[in-house]
This record gives C-alpha cells, structure tokens and sequence, in this order.
C-alpha cells in the first residue's frame, strides 16, 4: 500500500478525530497494528496557528512515519499556506478535509460543506497539489459520499481530485446530510473505487475484524480507515490484521496488557497536554477503555473527580490491577463512542 512515493506498514489506517487523534492516540494505533494514522483536523487560519490548541495538534515530536496532517478551510490560497506551514514542521502527508460534517464546520462552508461547491473544492485542491509539490509531499482527501442523499457526488469528485493530483481518497460512507445517523453504505465506495486508479480508503462503521473482511470484500478498497471503533479499543488493528492473515479471531488482550499500554499512553498525554488539560481530556480515553468491564461506570465516575495526573494514573492503576484479580482477558467487543467532531 502506498500513498504517492510513501509505503505504508499495511492497509489498515486510524481515522483522523478530532479531539481523539493526538500525537499519543496516534502512537498507540500504531503501536498496535495501524499502518497509517491522520493527525487531528489543523485549521487553515493563520490567526491561531500559535494557539496551544493548534500547537498541540502540530506536535509530531518522537512520532513514527509516516507524519500525516490533516488541514481544513475554505480559501485556496489560506490552505495552501497552512500546507506549507505543516509541511515545514513535520508533515509527510497532507489530507484536505472534505468530509467533516459538524455543524461548527459546516457553517464556515468547510469540511464536507465544500462538496456542495465543487468548483471551490477542486481549487482547494489544486492550490494545495501546488504548495505540496515542490517538497515532495503528497496529498490526499477524506470526503463523503455527498452533501445528501439526492447529490452523491463523491465519484465526480474523486475524478476530478485525480487529475489535480490527488494522491489518494477516503470516502466516509454516509452523506453530510446524515451526519453519523443511520448506517454507511459501500456502493458509492465502489464507485469510486471503479472510477480512479489512485488508492481509495473506505470508511465508516468498520468495527471487528468480519466487518473489516466485509467491506474489503464489497468495494475492492485498497484499504480501510476506522475511527469510532478504535476508541478505547486501539487493538483493533492487531485484530483485524490477524484475522485477515490467519482467517481466524485473535484471543482477547490481556488485562494486564490493557493496563500497560493504557497506563504508556496517559504518560504521553499528560506529557503533551500538560496537567489541567491532559487530566481533563484523558478522561475519554479511560473512560471509552473501560466501557463494559465490571465496575467501569462507578470508575468513569470517580475519575471525574480526579484533578491531577499523578492521581489519575495511580487510580487508574490500582482499578486495573483490582480487575485482573477476576478477569484475565478483556471481552472482545466493539466501542460504541459519541460521534462527536469525528472527520
């Protein structure tokens, strides 16, 4: 699998989230069996490119390669800017984002608001092809099917984004109109998939390692991209790898294990986020790793209390150890998490 003149471990990429997909998140995916993962979504406005927000999100610092950043706006000249301002920090790849369907995204005319005007995409496009180009970056696009269930134009589209020199495409099988409401669908996928010779990702309720097989199967993908399912259930990379190799389910991580790369992964966060944001914003992650296990909720409650990284890692530490005391392998099902500002 390659994206431009980049080769990736494997076909199984971490979709970029926002509020999710930090530098830590990403090393974790990747840790346990990702091939590729999307930063979360960097704005193309100047103005807060030195905000610690912004900071964070373009903090690659000990990440392994390949650095993908993902970039959204909705003047030509503005993303091709923020392209090069990434670019010059890190960034291996740039993803235009075309598929994110908040509101506060929307609203702007960014995300996936810009399949709506497809003459402003594709300069968007083409603007950020420009500013890539000369350092050798290539640039890729994660869009959906369409703005709503009457304008499925993601194929006419992706042709178009081809001839820009798109390097790759990843198609969130739902419209923007439904937001994460019902179920994704694969044909227009396909479609895509039939209309271009670039790679083309599919995405969208991709949760085990069936489903995985599945969707390859349907749209002839050359690889998949999952998000929600991969909150507080990073393995699932290494599960959905193991079973596509082997056709045969990977055992339940154990429980020490989970404490292990959970425990790594606040050290990273907490490091990136400093101790009032990261003791905050860790508790998703502790939260969604716990989701079904016995005594997760009365935890998830008690964590709220915590206000320090010290505390939150010694709490959370003490929890597993009680569990492993009655249970020596995790349950192997799915997480089932908020859709919230997931691009």
């Amino acid at each position: 699998m390659r994206i431009g003149h980049i080769t990736l471990a494997n076909r199984l990429f971490a979709a970029p989230m926002a509020g999710v997909t930090d530098r830590p998140f990403r090393q974790l995916c990747k840790r346990l069996g990702a091939g590729y993962a999307v930063s979360e979504m960097v704005t193309s406005r100047k103005d807060l490119w030195a905000s610690l927000k912004t900071s964070r999100r373009a903090d690659h610092e000990g990440e392994t390669a390949p650095i993908s950043v993902q970039i959204a706006g909705t003047d030509s000249a503005m993303m091709a800017e923020a392209a090069a301002y990434n670019v010059e920090r890190g960034a291996q790849i740039i993803d235009i984002n075309m598929g994110c369907p908040a509101k506060k995204v929307c609203n702007q005319w960014a995300g996936s608001a810009l399949m709506k005007d497809e003459a402003l995409a594709l300069e968007i496009v083409e603007a950020v092809v420009a500013a890539c180009a000369p350092h050798g970056v290539p640039v890729t696009l994660k869009m959906r099917t369409g703005w709503c269930a009457a304008e499925k134009n993601a194929v006419r589209i992706a042709r178009a984004a081809e001839s820009a020199g798109i390097a790759m495409v990843a198609v969130h099988g739902r419209t923007r109109e439904q937001g994460y409401k019902g179920e994704a669908e694969y044909e227009t996928v396909a479609a895509v998939k039939r209309a271009v010779s670039i790679p083309v990702v599919a995405n969208g309720d991709i949760d085990s390692p069936r489903k995985a097989r599945n969707v390859f199967a349907a749209t002839g993908a050359d690889a998949i991209m999952i998000g929600r399912a991969a909150q507080g259930r990073p393995w699932i990379f290494g599960e959905i790898a193991h079973y596509l190799q082997t056709g045969e389910d990977a055992a339940p991580p154990r429980v020490s294990d989970v404490r292990q790369w959970l425990l790594e992964h606040l050290d990273d966060h907490h490091r990136l986020h400093g101790e009032a944001s990261g003791v905050r914003s860790a508790r998703k992650h502790i939260g969604w790793t716990l989701r079904g296990l016995p005594g997760g909720e009365a935890f998830r409650a008690e964590m709220n209390t915590i206000d320090s990284c010290t505390a939150q890692v010694r709490a959370v530490g003490a929890w597993f150890d009680a569990l492993a005391d009655i249970q020596a392998l995790m349950p192997a099902t799915a997480s089932r998490a908020e859709p919230a500002e997931l691009h």
